[in-house]
């Protein structure tokens, strides 16, 4: 079994299990952890976790984020930060960064209010590693978490090792209460 089927099945344990409705924000968050080499696989393979989750009998809904980073400097509004991050990148300060921080909250925030049906929906969110240097996720998900309703499933390129998160396998992880589902073979056989 591949790497990319293995996390489907854990996936699939955990999204059949009865939801528990007064769960705190960050336990309806899924962080669906795999190898950052597989990126492109998983994003082939997407049919499968929704599949899953619908034979679970719960509605899936996708939101990417691969290009949000793009979308927000190209607005009308942030033409300015464009031509001068592209002169020089590190001018990109954190006060303009808080200002994509605040639009990719508020993207998420207007996806997760507008579910049908979302105390059973999945909301999948893909192409958080386009954040990688503008945007933390430990920044960004205590802001949406409080908003599910359903659960979020986020798909995490990177590791999951000791309760800690490390996106890419990068930065120093953080530690999250959301519930993580890997491709480990013993989480399988539960």
């Amino acid at each position: 079994m591949t790497r990319i089927e293995l996390l489907k099945k854990n996936f699939q344990r955990v999204c059949g299990l009865p939801w528990d409705r007064n769960v705190a924000g960050a336990q309806r968050v899924w962080l669906a952890v795999y190898d950052k080499e597989d990126e492109r696989k998983l994003r082939l393979r997407l049919g499968l976790f929704e599949e899953a989750a619908q034979q679970s009998g719960h509605p899936w809904h996708a939101f990417d984020l691969t290009n949000a980073f793009a979308d927000w400097m190209t607005a009308p509004a942030n033409a300015s930060y464009a031509a001068s991050y592209f002169e020089s990148p590190d001018l990109l300060d954190d006060a303009v960064l808080a200002d994509f921080k605040q639009c990719v909250v508020a993207r998420m925030l207007a996806v997760l209010d507008g579910l049908p049906k979302a105390e059973d929906a999945v909301l999948c969110v893909t192409g958080v590693a386009a954040l990688f240097g503008f945007l933390r996720i430990s920044e960004l998900l205590p802001l949406v978490e409080g908003r599910v309703r359903g659960r979020l499933l986020v798909f995490f390129p990177g590791v999951y090792e000791q309760d800690n998160y490390r996106l890419l396998d990068a930065r120093d992880g953080w530690n999250y209460h959301a519930v993580p589902i890997t491709a480990s073979e013993s989480e399988a056989r539960r």
